[in-house]
């Protein structure tokens, strides 16, 4: 009997994707190591900070590196640090930005539910353009000396009609404002860590705890070196904005941990071990009159990984999908997985450990039969 069995908390077999309503990922025993590690001594939270994000900038070809409490967390501390930089009666103001510059410029093609943590540290939205897309005109003709800066939520599945993120560098930057990436869900590839810096973002945001499979309530900003600083001055353990975003020590070395774990991975094997999952389903349904099993690529977050999409004739199976995906989550262990369409589901790889696939796949058949 585990913790979770103590409790009552019905364990989860995920196969929807990295989501915090799941916990993320599964961290690998070396993290794990890591934080009962740092969980026996007390130290300089500041100075952990400091030499952790020293690490990670240079393992990642960044200027410097800050861990937050997630992603999310990230996106506040960034903004604090456009709206507020390094001035302590600012900050001492934050979430109260009236007289300052305090307007986050965002395409409406990009706008998601995240950009509340914008509007959580005092910046004010200024949507641009039309969900079909934004021209390079309305983007320049929004900024204004009320710009704090321009801000990006990266999936490359919404990037086709906006302007392209090394054009909004450029616009960005000719009137001396800064661009935050939200790239949370980003990882992988392993080179997003590097990508969006080099093409010129000044700020780019990570989970810690999804691709990475660090410890779920941490993220990683990486970027330009004053804006960094900007970030931790506005951060807990200072009283102020970011005071409720508290990373500990642990989470701090897990994530050094996870990313150095994560930058030796052989990613290719990676991939190859996705893909053979992914065929394992596929071949499982071959010969099912009223069920099509099919490679999806990329992922739901664009990410360059495949996944399994199923897909059933539900007249003919006499059952609907929203019923399955029911029974999958009503049975035990319980099941998630991601719908698709109208009549299917996807079978994300990236959260299953090895052989989960088929639990999945048997479960299916017996609800369905055969």
């Amino acid at each position: 009997m585990d913790i979770y069995d103590e409790l009552g908390v019905t364990k989860v077999i995920n196969g929807a994707a990295t989501l915090t309503q799941f916990g993320g990922s599964l961290m690998p025993p070396d993290v794990l190591a890591a934080m009962a590690q740092a969980a026996q001594h007390f130290v300089d939270i500041d100075e952990l900070q400091r030499k952790v994000g020293e690490r990670i900038a240079a393992w990642t070809h960044n200027e410097a590196a800050y861990v937050s409490s997630g992603a999310a967390a990230g996106l506040a501390l960034s903004t604090a640090a456009c709206i507020a930089g390094l001035d302590p009666e600012k900050r001492s103001r934050l979430p109260y930005t009236d007289g300052m510059r305090n307007e986050v410029i965002v395409q409406k093609r990009g706008v998601v539910g995240y950009a509340f943590a914008i509007r959580q540290a005092g910046g004010r939205l200024v949507e641009i353009g039309t969900e079909q897309g934004t021209t390079d005109d309305e983007m320049e003709a929004a900024i204004t000396d009320r710009t704090a800066a321009v801000f990006y939520f990266y999936n490359p599945a919404r990037m086709p009609g906006q302007v392209p993120l090394e054009r909004g560098v450029e616009i960005a930057h000719s009137a001396g404002v800064p661009v935050i990436v939200d790239a949370a869900a980003q990882i992988p590839p392993v080179d997003s860590l590097w990508w969006f810096t080099h093409a010129g973002a000044d700020l780019a945001l990570f989970s810690g705890g999804k691709g990475l499979r660090g410890p779920q309530s941490s993220g990683l900003i990486l970027g330009r070196k004053d804006l960094i600083e900007a970030c931790a001055f506005n951060a807990s353990p200072r009283p102020f904005i970011g005071r409720p975003m508290k990373v500990g020590k642990e989470e701090l070395v897990g994530l050094m941990t996870a990313v150095r774990l994560y930058l030796d991975l052989d990613h290719d094997a990676l991939m190859q071990t996705y893909e053979d999952q992914v065929q394992t389903v596929i071949d499982a349904f071959t010969h099912h009159a009223h069920i099509e099993a099919r490679r999806s690529f990329p992922s739901e977050a664009g990410q360059p990984m495949p996944r399994a999409e199923v897909i059933f004739d539900e007249q003919s199976l006499g059952i609907s999908r929203d019923e399955i995906l029911a029974q999958l989550r009503a049975g035990n262990p319980s099941i998630v997985v991601a719908a698709a369409g109208a009549h299917g589901v996807f079978i994300n790889p990236q959260t299953l450990t090895l052989g989960q696939e088929m639990i999945i796949v048997d479960r299916i058949q017996q609800i369905v039969g055969g």
